[in-house]
């Protein structure tokens, strides 16, 4: 259930907070008072399409966040606790929303204080909120819509879930079989290709990091006299010649200890003097050690350029790195292992397409018993709803199509039709070729209010009693009248078994709220601004009822009338 949604910053409202209640919570005012807009902010809360035109002129953000309640329900059996556990948040029997817009365009989405995506709460919206806007009894025209709404009245969302996964299954296979059905020319040509290119990577055994080691080998091969020149100097002038730094070294140490027989203070010399001269044939020998291994070979220099010549023609034809030439040799192996047993994996493809096929057709199957066993109960149940709207002649019907396996989709081999013969003696149609606007409105209802029922009735049978919020914006569109009286007390039916939530401007559907608020737009300080008040006396609903009735000018007698309607309405209950 909505407990509570609150609004800042967004379109003509400042700031507001509301809190609805179970039942029929109805919302009037004036034409332009903003009503419609409290609908579209719930909308922004469920994730629907954010713009920063949205904002309130001259502030940065706008925020709207609404608060819903399992009541009487624990957190395992609250509608969204399947869906906590899908995307990893902690959640109990309260649920908050809170959508966040900003002027540069960027927004953002939480649950329950905790980051989500956009995307996660619209599949969240509709364990909540049913909404039905202005022009949405158009979208019924459409067989897409018309199949969703069967579903729902057949809870067939796990059917579904199979029917979807097999389906995705089966058009892979099908992509496999394709590719695996290419042309033996283009196979043969692609296994040629691919032997060589295998062929050569292999002949050329590979090693990571010998392209780094080769060109330092090439830079000391390259200036090998140098380097011997070099070495061998160090070498002589560390150990070798009369006067080296060793030597001198020694004849150092000789020298103090001399000194120190006379002043012990420099023994402490000693040994630092020691591991320096230490330190300094070690590096002589490590030179003498270097300058044995010079190898003088010239063609080793040789080796060395052509195999970095090979390297860097691998790397232009295969992959900047060695790694990268690792890599694809590793994959062009694999794929000619493929193509070379590619009529093996053709049959192999095929034996499991065949099988995904079948597998296809059964849960497909199973999901079309269930609409077809769905669609009669549905078909009772809205005739009866249509003739408590003035509809009572009405024929209804639901045509079904099953389609070929070239033409299945994600949601099984059912294409489905409603169709309708307001008037005795017509044929039945579909709607787009016979629905006025009057017509697509209480149908609407009608299927709502059966789908309604039905969600809440499957919601108790597995331990889950909240049920989603319905929520009607101008419901009453080309209705009035009797009829806008039949359309009040099926709301009232629908809210005995879930919340209801209703924009309206009738005062024939307005007399049946259980709970009534009042939507006004003034201007304050060169500002407008929307605000609602909850309407808990009977005076103060017979004032807005009276006006609704007569205008902005209320006379005696429209109060007179309007009590009478409370009165009537109060007794239908």
């Amino acid at each position: 259930m909505l407990h509570e949604i609150h609004i800042q910053n967004y379109a003509v409202i400042d700031r507001l907070a509301l809190e609805f209640r179970p039942g029929l919570n109805l919302l009037t005012g004036e034409t332009g008072s903003g009503k419609s807009i409290l609908v579209d902010a719930l909308g922004l809360a469920l994730g629907g399409r954010a713009s920063p035109d949205v904002i309130r002129t001259g502030e940065e953000r706008a925020v709207v966040t609404a608060v819903f309640r399992a009541d009487g329900a624990s957190s395992k059996v609250a509608p969204w606790a399947k869906w906590f556990d899908e995307v990893g948040l902690e959640g109990g029997d309260e649920i908050m929303l809170r959508r966040e817009i900003q002027s540069n365009g960027k927004s953002r989405m939480l649950v329950n204080d905790q980051p989500v995506t956009v995307a996660a709460v619209r599949a969240l919206a509709s364990m909540l909120v049913e909404i039905h806007g202005q022009s949405e009894h158009v979208q019924l025209l459409a067989r897409e819509a018309q199949l969703d709404l069967l579903d729902q009245f057949a809870d067939s969302a796990a059917l579904l879930e199979e029917v979807g996964e097999l389906f995705a299954r089966l058009r892979e296979l099908e992509r496999e079989v394709a590719e695996l059905s290419q042309s033996e020319q283009d196979r043969l040509r692609k296994v040629d290709l691919l032997t060589f290119q295998v062929r050569e990577l292999k002949q050329a055994n590979l090693e990571i990091g010998e392209d780094v080691r080769l060109e330092e080998e090439k830079t000391i091969l390259s200036n090998l006299a140098k380097i011997r020149a070099a070495a061998g100097s160090a070498y002589n002038l560390l150990y070798e010649d009369e006067g080296s730094a060793s030597a001198r070294a020694a004849a150092a140490g000789r020298a103090l200890e001399e000194l120190a027989r006379y002043d012990a203070s420099f023994a402490a010399q000693l040994e630092p003097l020691a591991s320096a001269r230490a330190t300094l044939e070690d590096l002589a020998l490590a030179l003498r050690d270097y300058l044995g291994k010079l190898d003088a070979n010239p063609h080793r220099l040789e080796e060395v350029e052509d195999r970095l010549a090979l390297l860097d023609r691998l790397k232009r034809k295969y992959g900047k790195t060695i790694e990268e030439i690792i890599a694809y040799f590793q994959n062009a192996e694999r794929q000619l292992q493929d193509l070379e047993h590619a009529d093996e994996r053709h049959a192999e493809a095929e034996r499991e397409r065949d099988k995904a096929l079948a597998d296809f057709r059964k849960a497909a199957r199973r999901l079309s018993e269930r609409r077809r066993e769905a669609a009669q109960e549905m078909i009772k149940l809205v005739r009866e709803e249509l003739a408590q709207v003035g509809m009572e002649k009405t024929r209804f019907e639901i045509r079904f199509e099953t389609l070929p396996d070239e033409r299945a989709t994600a949601r099984g081999t059912d294409e489905v039709e409603f169709r309708i013969s307001p008037n005795p003696g017509e044929e039945l149609r579909p709607l787009e070729k016979i629905a006025s606007g009057g017509e697509l409105s209480r149908l609407m209802l009608a299927l709502k209010t059966v789908i309604g029922r039905s969600r809440s009735k499957n919601a108790k049978e597995k331990g889950q009693r909240a049920a989603p919020t319905f929520v009607f914006d101008e419901v009453d569109a080309g209705i009035g009248g009797r009829v806008a009286e039949s359309v009040g007390q099926r709301l009232k039916r629908l809210a005995r078994d879930t919340q209801v939530l209703c924009v309206t401007h009738l005062a024939q559907i307005a007399c049946f709220a259980d709970h009534h608020y009042f939507v006004e737009k003034t201007e304050r300080g060169g500002r407008t601004l929307t605000s609602v008040k909850y309407l808990a006396g009977g005076e103060e609903r017979t004032a807005e009822l009276a006006r609704m009735l007569s205008g902005s000018r209320v006379t005696e007698a429209a109060m007179k009338h309007a009590r009478a309607m409370l009165q009537q309405a109060v007794g239908a209950k």
